[in-house]
């Protein structure tokens, strides 16, 4: 039986909009092994991102089925404004996670991190600085990789194939780049001339700002666009094409471009905690980030089927036939071309 009315109905209500939002899927079972250490690492995570992003950004943090103790620290961030939504969910895999806090978005900006990164100052100030003078670009990272032009990176060489744009520089940070191979698990035995050169391309808005042709997805900020509202969920709960076939594909067949940031704004740290990761960031409080030029109405595009194949396929087929040529071009050491 009901009594009286509900006081809140037909009571008009303006839900706070933002303009960019970032999806932390968190998935913690335990603290013992492998997770011994992955509490104190997403502590050092939600630090550090809480610290750098702007006024007009939103976290949104999906529990994918973990421990007690760390549920009672994710609900103590949400009663503490910290975080701004937070999904319970019974173990769905890291995949499954994104998808269903993406389905409920509608910022024109989405950033998708792993637990385990560690945010710098300026990341998203550089983001949006790419956005604006990238005006294709769809997915920013802000950790550069080896080699990443060579991980769906041919629609952006062929689209500048032309002209002088595009450039070999020096890697900016060798040093943040040996350590994240080193946080992933890599051996030492790599090609130490990836260190040195990474693709670059430059703004024609403005050539003082470049950017890395590619990028990676443990770190990386998403146009709204890309993700179709329908989208399926995952059978894998970590792993397997999920990750490739969700967050990779849909940005280069719908003809944008990955680009990273030419320095690095973020540390990946692992499962396993160490000093340097608890020194605390030196960032001043910051301003309100407009983000005009990005609103939309809510188009998902479309995938262009012609586009994707002769942008990345083709043109992918045509580098491994002409790499040296290439490297030639874009001004890579003549004593790098047999080795790189």
């Amino acid at each position: 039986m009901r009594i009286g009315n509900n006081p809140h109905k037909d009571l008009e209500y303006k839900i706070k909009c933002y303009g960019h939002r970032v999806i932390i899927p968190v998935y913690i079972p335990n603290q013992e092994g492998y997770f011994k250490d992955s509490l104190s690492i997403l502590k050092v995570c939600i630090s550090s991102l809480s610290i750098t992003i702007d006024k007009d950004s939103a976290i949104t943090v999906v529990n994918n089925g973990c421990c007690k103790e760390v549920i009672d620290y994710l609900n103590y961030l949400f009663e503490n404004n910290t975080i701004q939504d937070l999904i319970h969910t019974e173990k769905i895999g890291k995949l499954n996670s994104i998808i269903k806090a993406v389905k409920s978005s509608s910022e024109p900006l989405i950033t998708i991190t792993d637990a385990d990164v560690k945010f710098l100052p300026g990341w998203l100030q550089k983001t949006i600085e790419i956005y604006q003078n990238f005006p294709k670009a769809g997915v920013v990272g802000i950790v550069p990789q080896f080699k990443q032009f060579e991980n769906l990176g041919y629609n952006v060489i062929f689209d500048r194939l032309f002209d002088s744009t595009i450039n070999f520089t020096k890697v900016k940070n060798p040093k943040a780049l040996k350590m994240f191979y080193n946080s992933i698990g890599w051996s030492d035995d790599y090609n130490k001339d990836y260190l040195k050169y990474n693709l670059t391309i430059s703004s024609k808005i403005n050539r003082n700002v470049n950017a890395v042709i590619g990028s990676g997805h443990f770190v990386a900020t998403y146009k709204r666009e890309l993700f179709d509202n329908n989208i399926e969920f995952s059978n894998y709960l970590l792993g397997g094409n999920s990750e490739t076939s969700i967050l990779d594909f849909p940005c280069v067949k719908k003809d944008l471009w990955r680009l990273t940031t030419d320095d690095n704004y973020a540390y990946h740290m692992g499962n396993t905690l160490e000093s340097w990761m608890e020194e605390k960031i030196d960032c001043e409080s910051q301003n309100k980030i407009e983000l005009p030029f990005l609103i939309t109405n809510s188009i998902i595009l479309k995938d262009k089927k012609n586009s994707f194949f002769l942008k990345t396929k083709v043109m992918r087929l045509f580098y491994k036939r002409f790499k040296k040529v290439f490297y030639k071009k874009w001004g890579l050491p003549s004593e790098l071309h047999k080795t790189y």
